[in-house]
């Protein structure tokens, strides 16, 4: 059957900084998109447009001539500055816009092809609030159009065979509201910090050592984080006892974050506090406080660094995927970071789709990005592992050639392993990949997600016993981590399969209130509840669980977990689980 192709003027419009929009209001950025959508349809319909598809905060049109494309463009920016004008800057919606003439290829309604993945990559190249039209375009609207182009020369664009010449759309009508944001720090590195000398609140010269400590244990283990640039011990202890300037300091040192805390003893209790700051607004990002009975001062010291250096990879990673989001030209690292985001909100099928969005797009800026694509296999893992694909056998060999591929070239990279772990899990490999996420340790001994996995992988080996200790190190670790109610739900699991349904009630209902976005809770939930004869709640927590995973059934979850392990302890114990779910309306198929 031969191909059609036509020639088509294609605009790619997106929304600028839409996952830090959707983590402040997602209810109310939805809503706003919605209508800012709904508003430019007749702009669109009047120039003969259609919209092709819309992509949560992306839309790809299709027009009958280019000159129709680009006034279009220029009116819905217009429409923009107009609804903008009385938001403030945290709640406007900003759009970029690319146009293209191009070859395209017809599937249907949809539009492929390079054509389209130039319209794509000149809106992904684009500043807020801007239009950028190809060569091509060009050619068809200078001198019908009133408005004025800049020529920015020939670009390289990501996966497109040849340099594309692109101008830059300048009209008063589509002038653009740059987003508030302060001034960078020079040249201050992704991840880049100084841990500031703790302050000793007590001024008991017996407890300066403790504090000292506590620093320098910071500096060495954040220095672990990948990507992250520390200052040394020596530099950050020449500003001890003095009255900085934490922008200052930024400046000085060309950082992005600065840590400080504080240590105060009173009695036989130790309060630590840590502060987390943006050195470019002094803003306070994160703190965090530990209180605790005094017991031997270096164990002590240890567990408040570990669980200090667990929380701050967390909060520095959303602190950069909040700069990304406003970058005017997002590099592979920003893009990564955005992904990270998304990925960290719950596994639903949505949130999972954005974050291996970002990370494709990630890869196609730069296919040498380790850390993007471990998080690439790490998504895959999940969408196999939760039920979310149709194919998990395929999901997970993706998934494992992609780590082999990072592993091979950067051979420490805890998390590669640590996730290595979890596709080894789930492809009846346990035992190998309980060993994976041990080197992971040895790697990172802050790793709290290795724990964790350990902990599942104890389920699939028929040791279900042993997985709570291993989930309450990792929440010793990273009790407030952003994945914590995955791991609880592991010791749920874990107290399932011994038919322990109270005790994996209570485990449930931790993961669902930390998390209530990771349909498996739901449907394990449900599980328990039933096989206790609790049939109305159950039918309630598998209500819940379809909210958020509509094709939940037992097949395909008794096919997934099947292909976990061969351990005939493991598989004995699962068919009660499934019987549990059965009763609480999970269909067959």
């Amino acid at each position: 059957m031969s191909e059609t192709r036509k020639l088509a003027a294609i605009m790619a419009v997106d929304v600028v900084g839409y996952s830090r929009l959707m983590g402040v209001d997602e209810a109310g950025t939805a809503r706003a998109v919605r209508e800012h959508r709904d508003a430019a349809r007749p702009l669109v319909a009047g120039r003969g447009g259609r919209i092709v598809k819309t992509m949560g905060d992306g839309l790809l049109l299709e027009f009958p001539s280019v000159v129709d494309a680009v006034g279009c463009a220029i009116a819905i920016q217009g429409l923009m500055v107009e609804r903008n004008a009385e938001k403030p800057d945290g709640k406007r919606i900003v759009y970029r816009v690319g146009v293209h003439l191009g070859d395209v290829l017809i599937e249907g309604d949809d539009i492929l092809g390079e054509g389209v993945n130039i319209a794509a990559r000149l809106e992904g190249i684009c500043e807020p609030g801007g239009i950028l039209i190809s060569g091509s375009a060009h050619e068809h609207v200078r001198g019908r159009i009133d408005a004025e182009f800049v020529d920015l020369g020939e670009k390289d664009l990501k996966n497109i065979a040849r340099p594309v010449r692109v101008y830059a759309l300048g009209t008063g009508a589509a002038a653009h509201m740059p987003l508030a944001r302060p001034k960078p720090i020079g040249d201050a590195p992704r991840l880049s910090l100084v841990v500031l000398p703790f302050a000793n609140m007590g001024g008991d010269p017996e407890q300066e050592h403790f504090v000292d400590g506590v620093t320098e244990s910071l500096t060495t283990d954040l220095s672990r984080i990948r990507g992250s640039f520390v200052i040394g011990r020596n530099t950050a202890f020449t500003y001890k006892g003095k009255a900085v300037d934490l922008k200052q300091i930024g400046r000085e040192l060309k950082v992005r974050y600065v840590l400080e805390g504080s240590v105060q003893r009173g009695g036989a209790r130790m309060r630590v506090n840590a502060q987390l700051i943006d050195a470019d607004t002094g803003n306070h990002l994160w703190a965090e406080r530990f209180d605790k009975p005094l017991a031997d001062l270096f164990d002590m010291q240890d567990e408040i660094v570990a669980r200090l250096a667990g929380a701050l990879n967390a909060q520095l990673v959303a602190a950069e995927a909040r700069r990304a989001e406003t970058a005017p030209k997002p590099d592979s690292m920003d893009l990564y970071f955005q992904g990270l985001a998304w990925f960290n909100k719950g596994w639903t099928p949505d949130n999972l789709a954005q974050a291996c969005s970002f990370f494709d797009r990630a890869l196609l800026t730069d296919p040498g990005n380790v850390d993007a694509l471990v998080a690439s296999a790490r998504a895959d893992a999940v969408n196999a592992s939760v039920s979310l694909v149709d194919d998990p056998i395929s999901a997970f060999a993706a998934a494992e050639a992609k780590l082999t591929k990072a592993l091979s070239s950067v051979p420490d990279h805890a998390r590669g392993h640590q996730v290595l772990g979890i596709v080894d899990m789930y492809t009846k490999r346990a035992a190998k990949g309980i060993a994976e996420c041990e080197y992971a340790l040895a790697l990172d001994r802050n790793l709290a997600h290795a724990h964790a996995t350990i902990g599942f992988g104890k389920i699939l080996i028929g040791r279900a016993e042993e997985t709570e200790a291993h989930i309450a190190e990792a929440l010793r670790l990273s009790p407030r981590d952003t994945l914590a109610y995955v791991w609880m739900t592991y010791a749920g699991t874990a107290k399932n399969h011994f038919g322990t349904y109270e005790l994996a009630i209570e485990w449930f209902q931790r993961s669902i209130e930390a998390n209530r976005n990771f349909p498996f809770t739901h449907f394990s939930l449900a599980a328990a509840l039933a096989q206790l004869g609790r049939l109305e709640e159950a039918h309630s927590a598998a209500k819940a669980g379809f909210a958020v995973n509509p094709s939940f059934t037992i097949s395909r979850a008794r096919a997934n977990w099947s292909a976990t392990s061969d351990d005939p302890t493991y598989l004995s114990r699962l068919e009660s689980i499934l019987e549990g779910m059965r009763k609480a309306g999970v269909p067959e198929q």
